[in-house]
């Protein structure tokens, strides 16, 4: 009899336990040989007997089910099938979003696998109300007026996204208008003067004045923004909702200011003229103070050449042919 050392003992005994292992493992599959196929329950569910079967498939047979989603066999694993490819302008998307533009409607269509095509239009009417500024109670108005066209680049068919395009037409701007009361001073570029009284006689009148703050210098600007999300989905989902920052390379805002009514140097209302009266020492003072003033604004407005852009919007995509 042939002696075993322990560590050829211990050998032989795995060798024992990875056989008999082997040997369960197998035995399910030679049994179903010996008694033919197993019944199926014709109540069962479909997708049960499906997922079972593509258990018991080899794992190519898998990835060639996986990849042809016609074949019989359930892709439980993608809820909506991918598309990467879709023919140009086969498929559009409309939806819209609201951003510093104002209210936004888009639309979108699909170039190809990496990009798609967009046209936008911003619109949005608004009153902030009455403020005051160097005396002047101003009622203001907000109006927000554009239209852009964009492309739409996805790096590696991904969901980040890059974009540039065209403000094709652009109305933003802020205007407000006021007077300033009878007797009441005022003060333009540090130099004091006073809105002069209603006189029937001399038709004298209050100050008044309008301004115009402009985000339109440059027309047409170019777009440069990035997002997140898709607008047209490469999938069968009808439904994305993609977010957008960038700007808009307006130029600096500009702004302009037209004065009328009488104004006087003295609160007594002595030296007194009207404002469209342009030969006058008054007015020519007055202006030369305001265009100051106005140059002063206009400096600090251009350290600001561009106008931002963030929003989140929604978009409904669907096939057109």
């Amino acid at each position: 009899m042939q002696h075993l050392s322990p560590r050829g003992c211990l050998a032989r005994a795995c060798a024992g336990i990875a056989l008999y292992a082997l040997l369960s493992l197998f035995a399910p599959c030679a049994e179903a040989r010996v008694t033919g196929p197993m019944p199926v329950d014709p109540a069962a569910e479909p997708s049960a007997t499906a997922a079972v079967s593509s258990s018991m498939l080899p794992l190519d047979a898998l990835a060639e089910s996986a990849a042809d989603p016609g074949g019989g066999h359930e892709r439980t694993f993608e809820p909506y099938a991918t598309n990467l490819y879709q023919a140009p302008f086969s498929r559009i998307a409309l939806g819209t979003d609201i951003s510093p533009l104002g209210i936004g409607i888009k639309s979108a269509t699909v170039l190809n696998t990496f990009m798609d095509a967009r046209v936008m239009g911003n619109f949005l009417m608004f009153s902030p109300g009455t403020f005051e500024v160097q005396c002047f109670r101003v009622n203001s108005n907000l109006h927000m007026e554009s239209v852009e066209a964009l492309v739409d680049f996805y790096p590696w068919a991904s969901v980040w996204r890059v974009s540039a395009g065209v403000m094709l037409m652009n109305g933003n701007q802020f205007t407000g208008g006021g007077t300033v009361s009878g007797g009441t001073d005022f003060s333009i570029n540090g130099m004091t003067f006073y809105s002069a009284n209603p006189n029937p006689a001399t038709g004298a009148t209050p100050v008044s004045g309008s301004g115009v703050l402009g985000f339109h210098r440059n027309s047409p600007a170019f777009v440069a923004t990035g997002g997140f999300g898709k607008f047209i989905p490469r999938s069968d989902r009808h439904w994305s909702f993609p977010s957008e920052f960038g700007v808009v390379f307006t130029g600096p805002a500009t702004i302009n200011v037209t004065m009328n009514g009488w104004v006087c140097k003295d609160k007594q209302q002595t030296e007194c003229t009207n404002l469209s009266n342009a030969s006058d020492p008054v007015t020519v003072e007055f202006n030369n103070q305001l265009r100051v003033q106005l140059n002063k604004w206009r400096r600090s407005l251009d350290n600001f050449p561009i106008y931002p852009i963030f929003s989140y919007g929604v978009m409904y995509s669907f096939n057109v042919r």
